[in-house]
């Protein structure tokens, strides 16, 4: 007689492991690739129709304040169960639109509602995949590993900035399809590699726990000290960067002189973001944030009495050289500080704000430089950077140095046993990291 079979117990959690680590980096670097060639021959292709700088401008305005909107919206259903659905199908999507612009362009001349609404299509796909995505890390990457998690995404975003407008203009040059083409197979590299995770990416929903509100993403990030410094310095770094971004276009003669200067402050990006976890791996992340953020002065500076593309090219470096350090740090607090029910939530209460506070530096760049001179925006730059440098010593001494008390006794906790799933007793799968 058989025994009677014992109930089946819950399967052990899923192990994280380093390859889905290495994929999250690799799929976030060839999707903004990507997005970087086709980003940056858009508006020439819409001048190339005939069509006036109106309608491009009007595409960017528009995009600008869906994805305000959107991100928000879209982090909801990703923190509830939803966020491998909305990063596959988004990709999906996109790659769609971009797969019928490129068709659209090879056979025929296409009317402008027929680009402007694929285009849109695709950035507010865009939009949502980056929602989506803002959770992701905190799934993928060991708590040892979010810093360097999180520099090797900022290593992606910026090669894509230094690689891709130069292909996006070099393909645009060959055929007008090509860039559009090349986005289309990057959202699609995008979706099959985020199918490919093992790690689950959508937290369960605990028996009995309700649908966190609308604002919680919002009322987490204001709520706590750590998370607000992230929120300050990721609207005063959009702040600062778009401002210098359009005061170089105005001042700059020639968009090969401009998109020289912003290819280099990409490269220095890049060297920045990979040189990022070894110095807060030596200092410490207060103390590297701190530093880097008065060294910022530095740059600002150079930018004050800047009056030639190469001294313009020095401060941009310099700038982008030292930002990632900050940025590695604060999205680390950010993955470490935010329950994961509202992890895209609170990211997408970051963006949204940084987005905001953003908004009208275009508009102040041209009316300073009109105004005041050419120097007037970085004046207006380096007042800003002294003030956040007195508000980072003051509030990073503070809300770091709890936020890191605090971790040791999270990961403790994240790694205790769980007493209703038994101990798994087989060896990791082949292809799963077996290191400490």
């Amino acid at each position: 007689m058989n025994e009677p079979s014992s109930p089946a117990s819950p399967a052990p959690a899923p192990r994280k492991s380093r390859r889905d680590l290495r994929i999250l980096w690799w799929t976030n670097a060839i999707d903004g690739l990507g997005t970087q060639a086709s980003g940056i021959v858009l508006p020439l292709l819409i001048l190339d129709l005939g069509h006036p700088a109106a309608a491009a401008g009007s595409l960017a305005s528009a995009v600008a304040v869906a994805g305000v909107v959107l991100g928000p919206v879209v982090a909801r259903p990703a923190d509830h169960g939803h966020r491998r659905a909305l990063l596959i199908g988004s990709a999906a999507l996109a790659a769609a639109a971009m797969s019928g612009l490129t068709a659209a362009l090879f056979w025929w001349r296409p009317p402008l509602w027929a680009v402007l609404g694929l285009a849109f299509t695709e950035r507010l796909c865009a939009f949502a995949h980056e929602a989506a995505a803002r959770g992701a890390l905190a799934h993928v990457a060991r708590p040892e590993d979010v810093t360097r998690g999180a520099a090797g995404l900022q290593a992606g975003d910026q090669a894509a900035l230094v690689v891709g407008p130069g292909l996006g203009g070099a393909l645009f040059e060959a055929a007008r399809p090509l860039p559009f083409l090349a986005d289309a197979l990057s959202y699609a590299a995008t979706a099959l590699g985020i199918r490919a995770l093992r790690a689950p990416l959508d937290t369960p929903a605990a028996p009995g726990r309700r649908r966190t509100p609308v604002t919680s993403g919002f009322r987490t990030v204001l709520g706590s000290a750590p998370l607000r410094l992230v929120l300050v310095w990721a609207s005063a770094a959009s702040v600062l960067v778009t401002l210098l971004s359009y005061t170089a276009m105005f001042v700059l003669d020639g968009g090969t002189t401009v998109g020289l200067v912003l290819s280099a402050s990409g490269a220095a990006g890049l060297l920045g973001a990979l040189l990022a976890p070894g110095l807060v791996t030596r200092l410490g992340a207060r103390r590297a944030v701190v530093l880097a953020t008065w060294l910022l002065l530095v740059p600002a500076g150079v930018l004050v009495t800047a009056d030639a593309a190469a001294s313009y090219a020095t401060g941009f470096a310099l700038l982008a050289l030292l930002l990632p350090t900050v940025t590695v740090v604060l999205s680390g607090v950010l993955v470490r500080a935010v329950p994961r029910e509202v992890q895209s939530q609170a990211g997408a209460a970051v963006g949204a704000a940084a987005a905001l506070a953003a908004a009208g530096c275009p508009a102040l760049a041209a009316g300073l430089v009109t105004w005041r001179g050419p120097h007037t925006p970085a004046v207006l730059c380096l007042a800003l950077l002294a003030l956040l440098a007195v508000y980072t010593q003051g509030a990073a001494g503070r809300s770091l140095t709890a936020e890191a008390d605090a971790r040791p006794r999270a990961e403790e906790t994240d790694a205790r046993p769980r007493t209703d799933q038994p101990a798994p007793t087989a060896r990791p799968s082949a292809g799963e990291d077996e290191r400490p």
